[in-house]
C-alpha cells in the first residue's frame, strides 16, 4: 500500500511540474513513481532507495520524507504555487498546461465550472475555442467521469487478492465475485462471499484490514467497507448457498435475468439462497454452479462469458467455446527494455519470462519516431539485434525475439525501411501519433501498414486509452478484413488500460478468421503479470487456444512464420 502512496505523490508532482512549463523533471517523476508502482517488495524494505531505477539522492530523501512522515513539504508547495483548479482541469485529455492556467484566469476553476460554460456555448467566444473544441471537452468529460465511477481491473486485481489472503486465515472459502470475476475490464465495486464456520471472527478481520478507509456497514453476516475509494461489501454465506450466491454476485445481471427466465419455464425459482423446485419449495440446488447450471439443463458456463450474449443458447446446444487459459501461453510478443523506455534489461525480461515458463519473449522496444519514448534508431536497433542473437547463445532455457514496436506513419508506411525490418524476428505496428484524423485517413493508414508482409502484428489497434482516450476512428471491419487476408495477427493489448482489442472486437476478428496476439507492452519485469488480463479479455471475447498465436510453441511459430 505504500508503494501506491508514494508513487500517487510523485505522479501528482509531474503533473504540477508540467502545469508549469517545466521541463524534463515531469517525465524523470513519472519514470520514478512507474518504477515504485513495479517493485516486487514493499518499499519500506527497500534498504537502498537509489538501487531502484531513477531514483537518486534527491528522490531518495522525498521518498524517506514520505514513509517518516506521510506527507510531503515539496509537495505541498507546489499545490500553492498553481491557479486554484488548475490541476484539475488538466485531468481531461483535451487541456494542457497553457489551456489549464487560461481558463482558471476565466474563473473556470473546476470540472462541474467547465461543464456549465459549454451548456450555455459561452467558451466558444474565447480565442482558440470552436465548436470542434466544444465537442472535443464534452467527450472528455464524459471519459473523466467514466473513470472516477469505475477503476481499471488491472488496478483492482491486487487488492482483492490482498483481501482474499487476508480473510483466508478465517473462512473456509474466500471468493471475489462480481465484475472482477468476469474479468471485465473496469469495475465499479468489490463483492466478496465467503463460507466460515466462524463468520463474526470473518467480519471483524474483514473490516479491520489495515487499507479500510471507513466501515458504512457492519451486521452479523455482511459489512460493507471503503478501501481506497470503492465501495466493498462481503457477505458470509452457508455452504449450501454457496453456489448460487456465487452465481448471483458474479452476474451479470442481463444473464441473472435470462438464467431466472429459463428457470421458471423449467419450473424453478431460482434466487442467491438456491434453485427451488416451484411447487414444492424443495431445494434443488445450491452448493456449487456446476449443480446449478446442470439442473437447469445447461453445461457449466465459464463466468466471463455470462453477458447475455448468446451463451446460454450455446450452453443448451453444448456448444461453448474450449475457452484459451493462461498455462497454455508459451511466450509474449511485446515488451519493451531499458534501450527505450522500459525499466530492466533485455536479459532481465528473458530470466521473468523463463521463469513464467514461457518458451519465447518477443523484444519490441519504441522506433526511432517515438522520441518521447527514447526510440531506437536504424543503427541502435540493429545494434539490439546483434546483442540479442548474442545473448540467446547464452540462454537456451527461453527464445528471446529480436523485435521492435515500429511506430505507423501518417501516410501508412514504417517508421524503418523494410532492408532493416526484415532482419527482425517479429514487428509490432502501432499507431501513436494523429489520433483524431479522419475514419477514412485512420483507415486507410491502418490498411496500408498491414499490407506490408514484414508486419507481424497490428499494435493495440484500436488505440483507446481506458478513461482516458476514445478509440480511433476507423473502420474495424476493414481493417480486420485485411488482416485477415495478409494473414497478421491482431494484439488484444493486455496493459490494464488499453486491453485493446476489446473483448467484443477479439470476438468479431476471430468470427472472421483472425488470429489475436497478446503482448503486454511490458515495461517492467512485473508488468509481464498483464498477460492474465489479456488472457481474461481472449476469454470473454470467446477465443479458444487456436485463435490465440501465444499458445503456440516456439518451433510451431517458426514454422508458421515460415509459410
Amino acid at each position: 500500500m505504500r508503494n501506491r502512496e508514494v508513487a500517487k505523490i510523485f505522479y501528482e508532482i509531474a503533473d504540477i511540474l508540467e502545469l508549469q512549463n517545466v521541463k524534463f523533471k515531469p517525465q524523470a517523476y513519472r519514470k520514478a513513481a512507474h518504477s515504485i508502482e513495479s517493485l516486487e517488495e514493499d518499499i519500506e524494505t527497500v534498504k537502498d532507495l537509489k538501487a531502484i531505477p531513477g531514483i537518486g539522492d534527491a528522490l531518495a530523501k522525498k521518498i524517506s520524507e514520505i514513509l517518516k512522515t506521510g506527507r510531503l513539504q515539496y509537495l505541498e508547495r507546489l499545490r500553492r504555487e498553481i491557479p486554484e483548479g488548475a490541476d484539475q482541469l488538466m485531468q481531461l485529455p483535451e487541456i494542457g498546461p497553457k489551456t489549464a492556467q487560461f481558463l482558471a484566469s476565466q474563473g473556470i476553476t473546476s470540472i462541474e465550472d467547465l461543464e456549465k460554460v459549454l451548456e450555455r456555448h459561452s467558451l466558444q467566444k474565447m480565442k482558440g475555442f470552436g465548436p470542434k473544441m466544444e465537442g472535443n471537452l464534452k467527450r472528455a468529460i464524459q471519459l473523466y467521469k467514466f473513470s472516477k465511477e469505475r477503476r481499471l481491473l488491472g488496478k483492482v486485481i491486487p487488492l482483492c487478492r490482498e483481501i482474499e489472503k487476508a480473510l483466508k486465515d478465517f473462512s473456509d472459502t474466500v471468493v471475489v465475485s462480481g465484475s472482477v470475476r468476469r474479468w471485465k475490464e473496469t469495475v465499479g465495486d468489490i463483492d466478496v462471499l465467503a463460507v466460515s464456520s466462524t463468520p463474526e471472527v470473518t467480519i471483524e478481520t474483514f473490516i479491520r484490514l489495515p487499507f479500510v478507509e471507513q466501515v458504512l456497514e457492519k451486521g452479523s453476516t455482511k459489512s460493507t467497507v471503503i478501501v481506497e475509494g470503492m465501495q466493498t461489501d462481503l457477505r458470509v454465506v452457508p455452504r449450501e448457498s454457496f453456489g448460487s450466491a456465487l452465481q448471483y454476485f458474479t452476474g451479470s445481471k442481463e444473464h441473472n435475468i435470462s438464467l431466472r427466465k429459463r428457470a421458471l419455464k423449467k419450473g424453478f425459482k431460482l434466487n442467491e439462497y438456491g434453485l427451488f423446485d416451484r411447487e414444492t419449495g424443495l431445494k434443488v440446488a445450491g452448493e456449487s454452479e456446476e449443480a446449478l447450471y446442470n439442473n437447469l439443463g445447461l453445461v457449466y458456463i465459464p463466468p466471463e462469458l455470462r453477458e447475455d450474449q448468446g451463451e446460454i443458447q450455446a450452453a443448451l446446444n453444448n456448444a461453448l467455446p474450449d475457452l484459451v487459459n493462461i498455462t497454455q501461453v508459451k511466450g509474449d510478443f511485446h515488451v519493451h527494455t531499458d534501450w527505450s523506455d522500459g525499466k530492466d534489461s533485455v536479459k532481465a525480461m528473458a530470466v521473468k519470462a523463463s521463469e513464467l515458463h514461457y518458451e519465447y519473449i518477443g523484444i519490441c522496444d519504441h522506433s526511432q519516431s517515438s522520441r518521447i519514448a527514447r526510440g531506437l534508431s536504424q543503427e541502435r536497433l540493429l545494434d539490439q539485434n546483434a546483442y540479442i542473437k548474442e545473448l540467446n547463445d547464452c540462454t537456451p532455457e527461453i527464445e528471446i525475439l529480436s523485435g521492435v514496436e515500429c511506430d505507423i506513419l501518417p501516410d501508412g508506411s514504417l517508421d524503418y525501411p523494410d532492408s532493416v525490418l526484415e532482419q527482425l524476428d517479429v514487428v509490432v505496428a502501432s499507431i501513436h501519433s494523429r489520433f483524431k484524423s479522419s475514419r477514412e485517413e485512420t483507415t486507410q493508414r491502418i490498411v496500408r501498414a498491414l499490407e506490408n508482409p514484414l508486419v507481424t502484428i497490428l499494435g493495440h489497434p484500436t488505440g483507446r486509452i481506458i478513461g482516458r482516450r476514445d478509440p480511433l476512428n476507423l473502420d474495424l471491419g476493414k481493417v480486420i478484413e485485411t488482416a485477415r487476408e495478409m494473414k497478421t495477427a491482431l494484439e488484444i493489448n493486455c496493459y490494464p488500460d488499453r486491453l485493446d482489442l476489446k473483448d467484443s472486437h477479439v470476438r468479431e476478428a476471430i468470427s472472421r478468421g483472425v488470429v489475436c496476439a497478446l503482448g503486454t507492452d511490458a515495461h517492467s519485469v512485473r508488468d509481464l503479470n498483464y498477460m492474465e488480463l489479456g488472457v481474461g479479455t481472449a476469454r470473454r471475447g470467446w477465443a479458444e487456444p487456436e485463435n490465440v498465436l501465444n499458445t503456440l510453441g516456439y518451433h510451431d511459430l517458426v514454422q508458421l512464420w515460415k509459410q
